[in-house]
């Protein structure tokens, strides 16, 4: 077995404090715990890329989110806990990276509804590359693990070795030219935002969250073309969107395939470990990711070399259009803004089976539960309809047939024009009850 993070989690509860800290206290005693260390860079990549520079040793920078909980148990393994870990990184320059203000987006491409994700470079800038968490705050345990980052580490040493023969092959890991260079640059962020932490003010509220980057961007694009493509819709999917389970504790390592799958009907087996992906050196669970971020909404052909026992093989995976809306995007912190914005600040859950019968409610229809009705300005816009919690929703704007809330939600943003005021039925006890709700402008 390999070594999943939450027993070193648990054995690290009696070090943790035991009052409640805020969250100004917790940035600011992440600053000083690690600045006091002297064995990290902390919010300062050109100080680590000129010491690796004069070192020749990669740069490994971490982007953590202080003080989101949810990536804790990875951060203590790599920063305190494992101890085979922490030899494995004095072969690296360290950097921590605690807001993304300033970030060079042209660098620094990655799922932003992450809260702790790392980046492998040479000293040139150059992307090795990236290791980080994805799914789900209860799931994240199918995706990470201390095994895998050490793997990816490996990975990412030996490609180190071998540069700068292999530049031009690594070159294809860098994003294009981003829309904004920088976090702040962002319109919906512009004015509330500068580059830089403020560590002598309110140091929170000048932090510009890994989230609010896709947040704004989105706002943007929905602004500036009344909606969004499926890339920025379902960005970054889970490789089991086309079928692929990947094995945590290994480097990209196929642990398992779901049946009829693209996956499955591209050749790929059980233990395969995807070496490269359209040319590109993959070291991890992001790696794939991104890979996949880079397809098209009307689908490609990803080209892998796979290493099956001593053989290395060819496989072509093709994906069709529309393979993405596949994806699950609820579990996001950006759709909390996708909520606001289409469903007037709702959380919407499916029914059980049992439920569904009871109330005579037809497969494959939609009947989606209220779990949550937004209290405050602007996710009150339902509570103000009068919508509330155990309601629930059978018809959105005349459409039955959209049966998950990623559904409802991509529907809401691509098909309904802002401002427009959509009318809703729900079921309450033996009741039905029509409401309209103005989507957000």
């Amino acid at each position: 077995m390999g070594r999943f993070l939450t027993a070193a989690f648990f054995s690290s509860i009696s070090i943790e404090p035991l009052f409640a800290q805020t969250r100004e206290e917790k940035v600011l005693g992440d600053k000083k715990k690690f600045e006091s260390m002297g064995l990290w860079f902390y919010n300062d990549l050109d100080g680590a890329f000129e010491a690796a520079k004069e070192s020749n040793k990669p740069v490994l920078v971490v982007l953590r989110c202080i003080p989101c909980e949810e990536c804790v148990k990875l951060d203590d393994d790599l920063l305190e806990t494992d101890i085979k870990l922490q030899q494995l990184l004095k072969s690296f320059i360290r950097v921590r990276v605690v807001g993304t203000n300033g970030l060079d987006l042209s660098m620094f491409e990655f799922d932003t509804d992450q809260s702790f994700a790392v980046f492998l470079f040479n000293a040139d800038k150059t992307l090795y590359g990236r290791y980080g968490t994805r799914s789900n705050r209860t799931e994240w345990e199918s995706d990470v693990s201390v095994d895998g980052l050490y793997k990816a580490l490996e990975g990412a040493l030996k490609l180190h070795q071998k540069y700068p023969d292999n530049r031009e092959v690594l070159l294809g890991k860098q994003a294009e030219k981003p829309l904004f260079a920088t976090p702040e640059k962002i319109p919906a962020l512009a004015s509330k935002y500068t580059g830089k932490l403020d560590y002598q003010g309110a140091v929170v509220k000048s932090c510009i969250h890994c989230h609010q980057i896709g947040d704004a961007t989105r706002e943007y694009y929905r602004a500036e073309q009344g909606k969004l493509t499926e890339k920025w819709l379902y960005p970054f999917p889970h490789p089991k969107t086309i079928g692929l389970i990947l094995d945590p504790r290994e480097c990209a390592t196929v642990l398992s395939l779901v049946e009829g799958s693209e996956a499955a009907k591209a050749g790929l087996q059980i233990g395969d470990q995807m070496t490269t992906l359209n040319g590109q050196a993959i070291l991890s669970f992001a790696d794939v990711q991104w890979v996949l971020h880079q397809i098209p909404d009307s689908g490609g052909t990803i080209k892998a070399t796979v290493r099956r026992g001593s053989q290395d093989l060819n496989v072509d995976c093709v994906l069709s259009a529309g393979w993405r809306t596949r994806e699950d995007i609820a579990w996001r912190a950006s759709s909390w803004t996708l909520r606001r914005i289409g469903l007037g600040g709702m959380v919407l859950t499916p029914i059980s089976d049992d439920e569904r019968k009871s109330l005579d409610l037809a497969d494959g229809k939609m009947a989606l539960k209220v779990g949550h009705v937004g209290a405050f300005a602007p996710h009150d816009r339902a509570k103000k309809a009068g919508v509330l919690k155990g309601d629930i929703l059978v018809e959105y704007d005349g459409r039955s047939d959209l049966v998950r809330e990623t559904d409802l939600l991509a529907y809401s943003l691509n098909s309904v024009k802002p401002g427009h005021s959509v009318p809703m039925k729900f079921v309450r006890g033996s009741e039905e009850r029509r409401v309209e709700i103005t989507t957000a402008k």
